[in-house]
């Protein structure tokens, strides 16, 4: 029978905690609030029996009015005021959402997912909820690790060279948790992630940067028969040089220590990961070897109170492990897997993969976004469309494309050289795990240089589909315009397919305005559907030159003319300039040399400049000002974006709030 909820407030305390889990790290956990300043006051469980069971520890150990039930039974204690997740790794995703969703701030254990696609729908739902999230690696929270970090920013041994960190174990036999695939076990995910924290945090503290992840990263290793990771070494350069090696295993134990080379001396720690007892850093240096003592503390009950704390402060995370650390940390460790060929079965790009919410609200469920029409088809189309090639694997895509679609976004820009087919593969899957074919608008583009011309077009457009799992393109684009190809051939082979139903609306990419007259006057000549649409780079920033061989830009005086004279919906690529207005871009700074010769002038620092100052004036990003300049524009347009984070959807999403008149529009442009 399950205990009725206490409500009691008359004691004294600055932290009520539930526990989702109750497995032996827990145990650790619940030790460690005796010298916090916290206290336990609930436990759920799938298993009603290890929940009292636990709960009765607790009790033996001093703790009052401890409430025992399942997982809902425990997050509806209003007693509560953060929870502790230590269960199994899979689990994490589901329980940390109840919890936010139930306004608990959330100390949750390592990692905090599987991936970084699902790490970041988490911390994205953090952010919505408006509580915290911290990601529990104990050892961050340990004064050790801060007086490491101390010696390495403060010089102690010059310059940092190399860091060595290991933490690897042998396991007698191969069952339970640690191997099996369903679970995520392995050595890498259950505590290779500390010597990549570890790294990423010496790497911050040497070049006052913060999460710092690897510009190159090799590994070796064994996939045991179970089909995890049972022992793996990876090899790390980051962005100054510094190298790391990182050592990670559960059949074969290691020394478990960290090792910190400079140019002039070695930081050694003994005992890194689980610091017991009083501890000793030894420093060796020209002048000779000084051990520096640490005083006991249960790292624990310090990760307990700096998760409070941040609830208390109004802050999303804790300064000892914040989410951006979090995230560059599921992102090595998706590398790291990945570099010895490690995928879960849960992950492959043929699952199922559910929404990190454990629900999907539908396309258009909320958010601000606008609509327009696109003559011919049939659908009502976003006016922020996604690209679709910035997603690196199938849980990464359906957690950008699950808040995209949310908050009212329904079209996708894709092509058949992306990733080799992959990327056309990822969306036509999470669509059909999604079931909403008809609810999206999906923009297909082939016939890229070399291969463009009337037959790789009809081929392409075909594996296109089949890759999609469709039988329809919602818009069909021709990558790449070819002058050697008369341009009737190409409306023919096109209006061919839309007869069959293969293509509703047609037009081109990279296409000149020369040519989108010539085709639609051959079309108009012929009985033929002419082009619809026309996908060019447009923006702010006047473009002088182009990215890639083969592009067009409309960012001049006379094609913008041209664009409002016709009135052919516009789908613009990179309208933020490839990141000429979120931060990339100073006259002094000329290391993109991509940036330097398509948009430095000093008319578009100007631009920039304006933007900055009306972006400060109505407290948005300046992205935010260069996408509501494309969709303020007198004629239609649909602007591609290409976000590599939920966090960067979000921000170029709120561009959709930004109303601008004409006589800012032409302010902005420099033409007032």
């Amino acid at each position: 029978m399950t205990p009725q909820l206490a409500v009691d407030r008359t004691h004294t305390r600055t932290g009520g905690w539930a526990v989702l889990g109750p497995g032996n790290i827990a145990r650790r956990f619940l030790a460690g609030l005796a010298s916090s300043d916290g206290e336990l006051v609930a436990v759920g469980s799938s298993d009603a029996s290890r929940a009292q069971s636990f709960a009765d520890e607790a009790t033996k150990q001093g703790a009052a009015d401890v409430t025992a039930g399942d997982y809902a039974h425990a997050l509806a204690d209003p007693r509560v005021d953060a929870v502790y997740v230590s269960s199994v790794h899979t689990a994490h995703p589901a329980l940390t959402i109840a919890a936010l969703e139930a306004g608990k701030a959330v100390l949750c254990e390592k990692p905090l997912a599987v991936n970084h696609g699902t790490a970041m729908a988490l911390v994205d739902a953090a952010r919505q909820a408006g509580v915290p999230l911290v990601e529990a690696y104990m050892y961050r929270f340990h004064p050790q690790t801060r007086a490491v970090l101390d010696l390495v920013r403060d010089g102690a041994i010059g310059r940092v060279l190399h860091v060595d960190a290991s933490f690897a174990f042998r396991v007698g036999e191969r069952n339970g948790r640690l191997f099996d695939p369903a679970v995520a076990g392995g050595g890498i995910l259950d505590v290779g992630g500390y010597t990549v924290t570890m790294a990423s945090a010496v790497v911050d503290a040497a070049d006052g940067v913060h999460a710092s992840e690897p510009v190159d990263l090799t590994a070796s290793g064994v996939v045991g028969p179970t089909g995890v990771d049972e022992w793996t070494v990876a090899r790390a350069t980051y962005r100054s040089g510094i190298t790391a090696t990182l050592t990670t295993g559960v059949m074969t134990p290691a020394a478990n220590t960290v090792t910190i080379l400079g140019e002039k001396g070695s930081i050694r720690v003994a005992e890194p990961w689980v610091p017991t007892g009083d501890t000793e850093i030894e420093l060796a240096t020209p002048e000779g070897v000084r051990t520096i003592v640490i005083d006991a503390t249960d790292a624990y009950a310090l990760e307990a109170d700096a998760t409070i704390a941040a609830l208390r402060e109004g802050r999303p995370d804790a300064p000892e492990m914040t989410s951006a650390e979090t995230l560059a940390t599921a992102r090595s460790l998706d590398r790291w897997r990945a570099a010895i060929g490690l995928r879960y079965p849960f992950e492959t790009e043929e699952s199922d993969i559910p929404p990190v919410r454990g629900r999907f609200g539908g396309v258009g469920t909320g958010g601000d976004m606008r609509y327009g029409d696109i003559p011919g088809v049939g659908k009502r189309v976003s006016r922020l469309v996604m690209g679709v090639d910035n997603q690196p694997d199938l849980a990464h895509a359906s957690a950008i494309f699950d808040v995209y679609a949310e908050q009212g976004g329904n079209v996708f820009d894709t092509a058949y050289i992306y990733g080799d087919g992959e990327l056309e593969k990822r969306l036509g899957r999470w669509i059909a795990n999604r079931g909403v074919r008809e609810d999206v608008v999906v923009i297909t583009k082939g016939g890229h240089t070399p291969h463009c011309d009337p037959e790789s077009l009809s081929r392409q457009l075909l594996e296109s589909l089949e890759r999609q799992g469709t039988d329809y393109a919602d818009i069909y684009m021709l990558h790449r315009d070819n002058l050697d190809v008369p341009v009737g051939e190409f409306v023919d082979v096109l209006d061919e397919h839309a007869r069959a139903g293969r293509i509703r609306v047609f037009g081109g990419s990279n296409w000149s305005p020369e040519r989108i007259d010539e085709a639609n006057a051959y079309a108009l000549a012929n009985g033929r559907q002419g082009f619809g649409v026309v996908s060019d780079h447009f923006g702010l920033a006047e473009a002088y030159d182009v990215p890639w061989e083969g592009c067009v830009q409309l960012t001049d005086a006379t094609s913008k003319r041209w664009l409002e004279e016709r009135q052919i919906p516009l789908l613009p690529w990179s309208s933020q300039a490839r990141g000429f207005f979120a931060g990339r871009a100073r006259p002094d700074d000329r290391s993109d040399s991509e940036l330097v010769r398509c948009y430095y002038s000093d008319e578009n620092f100007e631009r920039l400049r304006r933007a900055e100052t009306m972006g400060a004036e109505r407290g948005v990003p300046t992205t935010a000002i260069a996408l509501a300049y494309v969709l303020a524009q007198p004629f239609p347009t649909f602007p591609l974006f290409g976000p590599r984070t939920i966090e960067e959807t979000r921000s170029s999403m709120r561009g959709l709030t930004v109303d601008l008149t004409s006589e800012e529009v032409a302010w902005l442009d420099l033409r007032s």
